[in-house]
Order: structure tokens, then C-alpha cells, then sequence
């Protein structure tokens, strides 16, 4: 079965409302703002307080390796809980858990948007073929979300199709016009207008409920866990707060881990290690990431994706929240996917791609400003929960940039413009309290470091191919890297993105290379 656009008038006509983000400048533009005053109170404090500024690093720099530590501990527990669900058998777990108001198993059907662009049809065969091997694939209808823009998108969505026929329940697929008042060339806006055709499909054309439905989004590389939905199956069909909740399995970058350049794979590493934390430890709020779920009514409830906005997971925790009256809650399914870690031809080029993919991702400081509009719109909403929220976006998006300038600048600059306080505690370095922190975060940030490239070590799917000439010289050179690489892959598009918000500027979603 096809959901085709514009051949079928149906679905032509399934528009999307205006949702242009009515964004506030002044919200918008608080992440950068903090940034830049960060680096003002960085200058002042080189010049006339260099102790002081000196004491504010330091203990930030302490905060940030503890916070470091139990993203370890974080992490470990994860992984215990990962074993746990791979020897699960979810139909036992369904049988179980099931009360009076459980879904019927059967009764529950997947419908699984796959959005791309100018993506080479290998890959996505590649995506399709994992999807197809999961269980429960016949209760599953995939719809291709394709771009119109594409020259040649039809065609290979009508290849796939047939490609994969009698695979799923029904494979459908959409072709987004571009153009659409309101809209950004996005992901968000292409799963907005594919999500709508398809539900006029399943449930208009083919009778089926809503509160049956749950929606699965994921970027075209995304190769699920074989038994993530029957563990979403058993979930949603035993909740009774089903309509209140979304799921997220830990993200692994390890689909090509071994062809991208060692360097980049202790980056990625860190990447893994701290959403895995997110979702482990219930004391931090857990934020959807790449891939996730919802039923069909939270989605519904939401108006469905924004068609305006980069960071479309956070975009929409943040509706459905509203949504909820707060009560939306991310529930773990710990049975990771596996992602594509950006590439390119060259190693420069892989650099560009990732910086790009760093700019994307720091668009997500926008949502700052959406959660706070949020909350100031829904005071219905307990006031700690709204806090929660926007405290944990805060964190996210303003330790990273004004956070690593604070970090950076207050704890190697005095020492370069102040030669007699650099011999001073070269001399006598016990003498500043401030100085031996700094050193013990060193320390703490040292050996989470190795521990977090260990940890990835030992997850990462088996070898094929043989290592590369100098291969283990660069992991070990990675280590030193990290500062640097820091900067430029986080802290310096984080920043970019961030005074582009100040100045009012646009971004459109530029789909990263990646090498299977």
C-alpha cells in the first residue's frame, strides 16, 4: 500500500496548520546573552580578579567532573539494566503485567516514520531490512517520510516499497512540498506532514483505533534493538498511563564505529555514555533523543511535530508536557539502537560534518525560551515541575557554552597574564585552595575519561575489518585531544548557534554524512 503525495488529492489536502514558532527574541537570544556576559565577567575578572575568577572555575570545573563521575556510575547501571532487558521475554512481561484495562497484544500496531533526504536508497534498504527483522514487523506500518525537493524520491520510495512487500503490515510513503507556508526545510516539518498522511490512511481509510496506535520517529540510520517493540508492545499495552508517556532507548554511535577515525569515536563515546546516564539514574530528567515513541493521542494532543523547529525531540517533551499538565514522563526501554557516527571522505571533511551536525544540535538552545513560555502559558502546572524542567534544558545548553568559557578562560588564563601569581603557586602550589581543586577536577575528569572509552570499548558490536595502521596511536592522542576537540565539536558550534539566535538568524536542517 502507498500514502502518495501529490498523485492522491486525499492526502494532498492533509495540510498541515500554521505552526511557525511565534518565538520570543528576548528568550531566545538568553542562552547566547549568558554566553557572551560569561566571557565579558571572564575579561573583567583576568584583568582586575584574577584569584577570584580563578575560584569561580575551579569550582565549577569540580561540579562538572562529580557531575562527570556519576554519569559513570550512571552509565554502569545502565548497562546492568540493558542485560536485564535482553534476557526479558516481553510476552512473559505482557502476560504478567496485564490488568483489566491492558490492550490486547495484537491490538497494538506500530506505525514507524522513517524521515530522509537525499539519502542513498543503500542505507535505506539497510534501515529497512533491521526493521524488518524485529518482532512484531507484522503489526507495523512503515511510512517513508520523503522530500518532494528530492529529484528523485518517488521513485525510490515506490522501489522500496515494493522492495519490501509483505514484510510489514503495509509500507506507505509521503512526498513533502516544499514551500509550505509556516514551515522550515526540517525533519519535523516532513514528520508533521507525513504522520498526518498516514494517520488518514490507518485510521480514516482502514478503520483503525487511535488509542491502538503508537508512533515511532527515528532518523534513517537508526537500527533498532530486534526486540524493541515487542518490549514497546508489552509497555504500552500494560500502562494504564499509556497516553502520558514516551519511550527512549539508549543511543549507541557504533553502526560504523570502526570506520570513522579514532579521534572521533572518543567523542562519540562521551555522546553514548552520558544519554544511557540520563535514562539509568532517576534522580536526572530524561529528554528524548534522535528515535523515540508516543501513542498516536499524545501526538494528536500535541497537534503533532512543529514544522518550524530543529530540535524536534525536545520541541515536542516540551508540548506534550504542556499537554499533560506535566505528568509526561520518558520511560526507558533499555535495548539500544544503534546510529551512524558522521563521516566523510577526508578527515577534515569528517570534522565539517560533525561541526555541522554540533551547529544543528545547538539549536536546541531555542527550546530554553519554549520551556519558559511554557510554563509562564500552563501556571496550572505545579511550579516544580515547570522548574525541573527548564532547569535541566538550562543545564544543557548553557554548561557547554558559557559554562566551558567560564572553565577554560578562568583556568588557564590567569596564569598566562599573571606571571607572578603563575610562580607563586608553581612555587608553593598548596598555598591556593583554588588551584588544588582545579587539579583534583583534572584528576576526576582523567579517569572518567578512561573509563567512559573502556565502556564503549566493550559494547561496541565485533570487528570485521582490520585495524588501521597507527589506529591505537590516535586513541591514545585522542585523550590529549579532548580539549580541543571539545571546542570545536561542542562548545564552538554551541556558541555559533546560540549568537545566531541573539542575532535573529535561520537555520535549515542539513542532513550529515555517514558511512555504513
Amino acid at each position: 500500500m502507498s500514502c502518495s503525495l501529490p498523485e492522491d488529492s486525499l492526502y494532498a489536502s492533509a495540510s498541515p496548520p500554521d505552526q511557525h514558532d511565534n518565538a520570543s527574541p528576548i528568550l531566545d537570544a538568553l542562552p547566547g546573552t549568558m554566553a557572551w556576559l560569561s566571557l565579558l565577567m571572564c575579561v573583567v575578572g583576568l584583568v582586575y580578579l584574577p584569584f577570584p575568577l580563578l575560584t569561580v572555575s575551579a569550582s565549577l570545573a569540580l561540579y562538572v567532573a562529580s557531575r562527570f563521575s556519576v554519569a559513570i556510575y550512571a552509565n554502569i547501571k545502565g548497562l546492568g539494566d540493558i542485560r536485564r532487558a535482553e534476557r526479558t521475554n516481553w510476552r512473559d512481561y505482557y502476560a504478567a503485567h496485564r490488568t483489566d484495562p491492558a490492550l490486547a497484544w495484537d491490538d497494538v500496531h506500530h506505525l514507524v516514520i522513517v524521515p530522509n533526504y537525499a539519502e542513498p536508497i543503500a542505507l535505506l534498504r539497510h534501515t529497512l531490512t533491521h526493521l524488518a527483522a524485529c518482532d512484531g514487523a507484522e503489526r507495523m506500518t512503515i511510512m517513508l517520510a520523503m522530500e518532494a525537493r528530492e529529484a528523485d524520491a518517488e521513485a525510490k520510495a515506490r522501489q522500496l516499497r515494493d522492495e519490501f512487500d509483505g514484510r510489514f503490515a503495509r509500507v506507505l510513503y509521503a512526498l513533502h512540498p516544499d514551500g509550505l507556508h509556516g514551515e522550515s526545510r526540517c525533519k519535523s516539518a516532513n514528520q508533521n506532514w507525513a504522520a498526518r498522511c498516514a494517520v488518514r490512511r490507518l485510521v480514516d481509510d482502514l478503520g483503525y483505533r487511535r488509542d491502538h496506535i503508537i508512533v515511532t520517529t527515528m532518523d534513517a540510520d537508526t537500527l533498532w534493538h530486534p526486540h524493541y517493540f515487542a518490549a514497546l508492545t508489552a509497555y504500552f499495552a500494560t500502562d494504564p498511563e499509556r497516553y502520558r508517556r514516551m519511550w527512549q532507548a539508549p543511543i549507541r554511535y557504533h553502526a560504523n564505529v570502526h570506520a570513522i577515525n579514532p579521534l572521533m569515536r572518543l567523542v562519540n563515546a562521551y555522546a553514548t555514555a552520558f544519554e544511557l546516564a540520563f535514562l539509568a539514574a532517576n534522580w536526572w530528567l530524561s529528554l528524548p533523543i534522535s528515535s523515540y515513541s508516543l501513542s498516536l493521542n499524545l501526538l494528536e494532543a500535541c497537534d503533532y511535530w512543529d514544522t518550524d523547529v530543529i530540535a524536534d525531540e525536545w520541541r515536542t517533551y516540551i508540548k506534550a508536557f504542556a499537554a499533560t499538565d506535566g505528568r509526561v514522563i520518558i520511560q526507558p526501554v533499555f535495548l539500544p539502537f544503534l546510529a551512524q557516527a558522521t563521516t566523510g571522505d577526508t578527515f577534515l571533511q569528517a570534522c565539517i560534518n560533525r561541526y555541522r551536525q554540533s551547529l544543528r544540535h545547538g539549536w536546541g538552545s531555542k527550546e530554553l525560551g519554549t520551556a519558559i513560555r511554557i510554563a509562564q502559558k500552563n501556571r496550572h502546572i505545579p511550579l516544580s515541575q515547570s522548574v525541573r524542567l527548564i532547569a535541566r534544558i538550562a543545564h544543557d545548553i548553557l554548561l557547554p557554552g558559557a559554562g566551558w568559557i567560564i572553565v577554560t578562560v578562568g583556568a588557564q588564563m590567569p596564569f598566562l597574564f599573571h606571571p607572578a601569581m603563575r610562580e607563586s603557586l608553581l612555587h608553593d602550589p598548596f598555598s591556593s585552595p583554588s588551584y588544588i581543586v582545579l587539579q583534583c577536577a583534572f584528576v576526576l575528569f582523567t579517569v572518567c575519561g578512561v573509563a567512559v572509552w573502556w565502556i564503549d570499548v566493550i559494547t561496541r558490536p565485533p570487528r570485521h575489518t582490520p585495524r588501521w595502521r597507527g589506529e591505537s596511536a590516535l586513541v591514545v592522542l585522542g585523550f590529549f585531544a579532548l580539549p580541543l576537540m571539545t571546542f570545536f565539536f561542542v562548545a564552538l558550534p554551541l556558541l555559533q548557534a546560540q549568537t545566531r539566535l541573539i542575532l535573529r538568524d535561520r537555520l535549515d536542517f542539513q542532513v550529515t554524512a555517514k558511512q555504513t
